[in-house]
C-alpha cells in the first residue's frame, strides 16, 4: 500500500508540476489520494476556479434551468436573455416525459425573449411581459417559469415583479428565478436557487386524497436516457406510489402535492439536498439516500426502502421483485464482466454520479482509478458530517437562504423519534456518507478537474474509458481513449435499475473493445510542435 500511494503521489507531482506556485498550492488542496489508514481525508471543493484554467463547470443558469427545472413537462420555461443561453434548454439533455390524458407537455418547445442590444440599453421587462402574453395565448399553460441570464442581472430587470403581475392577470402560477450565470462558483448555485423557489412557491399548493400505502417522492432524478421510466416501472411493480419526481418526467402539478409523501428518496445529493432538508423541517418528511445505478446498489436501496416502511408484505414483495429482475440480467452481466475484467475507468461527472458509477463499473469488472465532481461540495466527498465545519464564503452569501418553519396543519412525524434513531443506524436516513469513504486505496479523488489535469492523468494512468460531460469528452477521444458521456448518455439509455445496468455494460463494451481507438493518430504525434518558456515573473 505504501508503495502504491508513493507511486500515485509521484504521478500527481508530475501532473501539477507545471503550475505556478500559487496555482499548485490551490490545486493540491482539491486532490486526495484515498488512504483508509487515515480517519478523515479533507478535500477542498466549491471554490472559484483559478482564472485562466479551462474548467469543465457549467454556470448558475445551467444548474437552475438546465438541470432542475428543465425536465418539468407541464411548464412553459421562458429564458429571459440572449438566444444563445437557450443551449441549456431541451436540447442539452433531451428531456423526455410520458404524458397522461388531459396532461400538457411543453418539452418539445424552447421559449426565449431573445434579448437584443436595444433591450440591454432600455430594459427587457416589456419584452418579457409580451412573451408571457404570447405563451398564454398560444399554449395556455398552468405554470410559467422565468429564468434570468447574465444580462438580466446586469441591467436590473425586475423579473419577480413581472411574474407577480402576470400571475394576477392570468390566475396561474408564474415563478421567477434570479439564476444569472455569474452567481456562485458553478452550476451548484443554480440548484440551490431552484430548490428555494420550488419550495416557497409550488410545494404545498394542492391537497390530494391519498389512498396509496407507500407514498414517496423521487428527488434528484432527471430522467437521463429514460432512467426515471425504468425506476418508476420497478418501484410501481413493488407497490410504491410516486407522488412527485424532482424533476425528470415530473410536473409542476404533481410537485404541488409532494408534501403528502411519507418518504423522500434522494438520488443526486448535490442538486436536491436543500429541498429534502426543507421537507423534513416543514412537513416532517424524512429523506433516504438511494442509488438506482447498478444492480448491487439498486438492491441495497430497495431493501433500505422496505426497511423504512417496515411492512412485512412490502419486504416480501421487494425480495420477490429483486429476484425476478436479477434473474433476467445476471447472465448478461457475467458475460460483460468476462469481456471487461481488468479494465480501468476515469470518472469526472457531476452530482453523485462519480460516486454511483464506481459501483456500476465494479460489477462488470472495471476498476475506477480517478473520480471527481464538477460542482461538488465537501459533503459530497466527505459526507454530511463535515457540513458544520464548512465556512461560508462571499459566493455562498450571494445565494439567498430560505428559512422554512413547521407547517402546523400539515406537519406530522412519519415515524417515532426512537424508530428514526434505530433506522438511522442501519440505513442512510437523512444522511449521506459521501464518495471518498467508498473509494479504494490508492485511487484519486479530484475536484473541479481541468483540461490540463485531464490530459496529464490520462497519459500517465492510461484508463480504458473516460466518463464525462460534453466539454471534455472529445479531448479524451483525440487521445485514443473511449469516452462515455454520463450527462446525456450519448443518446442511449436507460442505465438505471437492473435492465439499465445491462444497457450500460453493452454500450461500454462496444466502446472499449472497438478497434477504432488503435487507428487514431493525432496531429501532434506526427508534426513538429511549438515550444516556449514563460518570460518574467509569474
Amino acid at each position: 500500500m505504501v508503495n502504491e500511494v508513493k507511486k500515485i503521489e509521484e504521478t500527481l507531482e508530475e501532473v501539477i508540476d507545471s503550475y505556478p506556485a500559487k496555482s499548485m498550492k490551490n490545486r493540491k488542496e482539491h486532490i486526495v489520494i484515498r488512504d483508509t489508514s487515515q480517519d478523515k481525508q479533507k478535500i477542498m471543493a466549491n471554490t472559484r476556479t483559478i482564472p485562466g484554467i479551462i474548467s469543465n463547470r457549467g454556470c448558475c443558469f445551467a444548474g437552475c434551468q438546465g438541470v432542475v427545472l428543465g425536465p418539468l413537462k407541464d411548464v412553459v420555461h421562458i429564458v429571459h436573455g440572449p438566444i444563445g443561453c437557450c443551449y441549456y434548454t431541451w436540447g442539452m439533455r433531451r428531456n423526455q416525459a410520458v404524458v397522461g390524458e388531459n396532461e400538457k407537455n411543453f418539452l418539445n418547445f424552447s421559449f426565449s425573449t431573445d434579448m437584443q442590444d436595444s433591450d440591454i440599453v432600455f430594459g427587457g421587462e416589456k419584452k418579457l411581459e409580451q412573451a408571457i402574453d404570447e405563451a398564454m395565448e398560444i399554449f395556455n399553460p398552468g405554470t410559467i417559469m422565468i429564468t434570468a441570464t447574465c444580462p438580466v442581472g446586469l441591467i436590473g430587470d425586475d423579473i419577480h415583479a413581472v411574474a407577480r403581475r402576470a400571475q394576477e392577470k392570468y390566475g396561474i402560477s408564474v415563478m421567477a428565478f434570479s439564476c444569472e450565470g455569474y452567481k456562485g462558483v458553478s452550476q451548484s448555485a443554480g440548484h440551490h436557487i431552484a430548490n428555494n423557489e420550488l419550495m416557497e412557491h409550488l410545494v404545498g399548493k394542492k391537497e390530494i386524497e391519498l389512498e396509496a400505502e407507500y407514498p414517496i417522492n423521487l428527488m434528484g432524478e432527471y430522467n437521463i436516457g429514460g432512467d426515471a421510466f425504468e425506476i418508476e416501472r420497478v418501484l410501481g411493480k413493488i407497490g410504491y406510489k410516486i407522488i412527485a419526481t424532482f424533476s425528470g418526467n415530473g410536473s409542476a402539478e404533481a410537485i404541488m402535492s409532494a408534501h403528502e409523501a411519507d418518504l423522500n428518496l434522494v438520488q443526486c445529493h448535490r442538486s436536491i439536498n436543500y429541498i429534502a432538508e426543507m421537507f423534513r423541517e416543514k412537513y416532517g418528511v424524512p429523506w433516504l439516500k438511494v442509488n438506482f445505478l447498478g444492480v448491487d446498489q439498486t438492491i441495497k436501496s430497495l431493501r433500505d426502502m422496505a426497511k423504512y416502511f417496515g411492512d412485512e408484505k412490502l419486504i416480501q414483495r421487494t425480495e420477490a421483485v429483486i429476484a425476478e429482475e436479477l434473474a433476467a440480467v445476471e447472465q448478461s452481466l457475467a458475460m460483460y464482466q468476462d469481456l471487461l475484467e481488468g479494465k480501468t475507468a476515469f470518472l469526472f461527472v457531476g452530482g453523485s454520479r462519480a460516486h454511483h458509477y464506481q459501483n456500476v463499473f465494479k460489477r462488470i469488472g472495471i476498476d475506477t482509478v480517478v473520480a471527481g465532481y464538477e460542482f461538488g461540495h465537501r459533503d459530497d466527498y466527505e459526507g454530511r458530517e463535515v457540513i458544520p465545519d464548512i465556512k461560508m464564503t462571499a459566493d455562498d452569501r450571494n445565494i439567498p437562504e430560505l428559512e422554512v418553519e413547521k407547517d402546523e396543519q400539515r406537519y406530522h412525524l412519519r415515524l417515532s423519534k426512537e424508530k428514526m434513531e434505530e433506522l438511522a443506524k442501519e440505513i442512510p436516513l437523512n444522511n449521506y456518507e459521501g464518495m471518498i469513504k467508498e473509494m479504494e486505496d490508492g485511487t484519486i479523488a479530484i475536484d473541479d478537474l481541468n483540461h490540463h489535469e485531464q490530459v496529464k492523468l490520462t497519459k500517465i494512468l492510461k484508463p480504458d474509458i473516460y466518463c464525462s460531460g460534453i466539454k471534455d469528452k472529445y479531448t479524451s477521444h483525440k487521445m485514443g481513449v473511449f469516452s462515455k458521456q454520463l450527462h446525456s448518455y450519448d443518446y442511449s439509455g436507460p442505465y438505471a435499475m437492473f435492465k439499465g445496468h445491462v444497457n450500460f455494460a453493452r454500450d461500454v463494451a462496444n466502446g472499449i473493445l472497438s478497434p477504432t481507438w488503435g487507428y487514431i493518430n493525432p496531429p501532434w504525434k506526427k508534426e513538429a510542435g511549438l515550444e516556449g518558456n514563460y518570460g518574467g515573473d509569474y
